[in-house]
């Protein structure tokens, strides 16, 4: 069973201001340049598949959705693993071992000749990955708890820039250099240099060296036992897996609604990426307000406004006429979208003692895995089915749905008694 403790001694420097907040600042540039590597291939992937030899557009759909998804089903069944890891051998060595397996697997990708050869390589990436769990648990160990909301704001923002700057920047260099391969290669850079910054400027996390000194070692059953007792957690999972189904189930096909809307444009590959990046600028600048506010107002109360307001603004998309009013809708998105995790994230944390948050954040990623593995999934094969318009009413209405579980079962955890004592000092 999961009980809370106080915290163990740390180093001397690990509470000091400067030393949080150099923390929060490397993980966050690490966190955009993952992003990076990891969206730079969402604006031409599909049509990558399409040069692959999948010709059909309707097998491309299914395609296109079981690819996206293969990697986060893999990472949903790993992810409680590495996070038990993390608890015993400490998170930044997870996060060094993600940042590298992603380098090496976008690498591989461009050498991939057959589209089943694509969807084992885009497995493997899955069962190495996991590094945004990695990071959070990193950053929520050593950032102040009355300081979660800023913290981890900060870090979906990052993860804003680099899902903007990721799919723009892929979709220029297709433009540019006609060569889908060498995209792969390039973007590998990324990975490779959040691997290369989180190595030199991130010390070793002592509160997980002394956690896993001082507790026995659990086998996978027993960690699943354990963070069961955590009733409270439990009503967050169906909110994380939710959000995130509805999110990533517009991505597989988002290029080829930007190919509906626009026509034959010659400059195809820019303006997918546009969409895309348009809703990283808007979270750019509303996630680090929401998770400041996050803060003052409550993780749950910044939870609904985040959902309700991304509900909201599905509904023109599936709707759109035109190419402009998907970037205005998707631009509306953005200024949501970006606080929904960062609040969730900050409710578990709250709800679980920092010697522990390696392996409760494993499941807890193992639950944005699944939703980011369903997703892909449900909207190529909706699209496919029905057409990317209905596919959009229907995550409008999911996350209609999740706002009325957050408003009806999910209670704001009490403080733990460590908590207690930190706020009264």
């Amino acid at each position: 069973m999961i009980k809370p403790t106080t915290p163990g001694p740390s180093c001397p420097d690990e509470n000091t201001d400067d030393a949080w907040k150099r923390t929060l600042w490397v993980m966050a540039v690490a966190q955009g340049l993952m992003m990076m590597a990891f969206t730079s291939s969402d604006t031409f992937l599909p049509l990558f598949i399409e040069q692959l030899g999948v010709h059909d557009l309707h097998e491309r759909t299914v395609w296109s959705g079981v690819i996206f998804s293969s990697g986060f089903l893999m990472s949903a069944i790993v992810s409680p693993l590495w996070g038990s890891v993390a608890d015993r051998k400490g998170r930044k060595l997870m996060v060094m071992r993600s940042t590298l397996a992603i380098a090496l697997f976008t690498c591989l990708m461009g050498f991939t000749f057959s589209v089943w050869q694509l969807f084992a390589v885009r497995m493997l990436q899955g069962v190495f990955s996991g590094f945004s769990g990695a990071a959070i648990a990193l950053v929520a160990t050593k950032i102040p708890e009355e300081r979660l909301g800023f913290a981890l704001g900060w870090l979906a923002s990052a993860a804003m820039v680099g899902s903007m700057i990721g799919p723009l920047a892929g979709g220029i260099l297709v433009d540019a250099v006609h060569n889908y391969r060498v995209v792969f290669f390039l973007t590998s850079g990324f990975a490779l240099l959040a691997f290369s910054i989180t190595a030199l400027f991130i010390k070793k996390d002592s509160v997980a060296a002394n956690a896993g000194s001082n507790q026995p070692k659990l086998t996978l059953r027993q960690q699943f036992q354990s963070v069961r007792e955590l009733k409270v957690l439990w009503t967050i999972i169906p909110v994380l897996f939710l959000a995130q189904f509805a999110v990533k189930s517009i991505q597989p096909v988002l290029p080829l609604f930007v190919k509906e809307l626009s026509g034959d444009s010659a400059y195809l590959g820019t303006l997918a990426g546009f969409a895309i990046a348009v809703t990283g600028l808007a979270g750019l600048v509303a996630s680090p307000i929401l998770g400041k506010r996050g803060d003052m107002l409550g993780y749950r109360r910044m939870l609904t406004i985040c959902m309700t307001g991304t509900a909201l603004f599905f509904l023109p998309q599936a709707l759109a006429p035109n190419i402009w009013v998907l970037l205005a809708s998707r631009f509306g998105l953005g200024l949501f979208i970006g606080g929904i995790l960062p609040a969730a994230n900050a409710l578990i944390a709250q709800m679980t003692p920092k010697s522990q948050r390696g392996r409760v954040f494993g499941f807890t990623s193992s639950a944005t895995f699944l939703g980011s593995f369903a997703g892909p999934l449900f909207g190529g094969l909706a699209s496919a089915a029905f057409g990317i318009r209905f596919m959009l009413l229907a995550v409008c209405v999911i996350y209609v749905l999740n706002v009325i579980w957050v408003r009806l079962v999910v209670q704001p955890p009490p403080l733990r008694s460590a908590d207690v004592s930190a706020s009264e000092s």
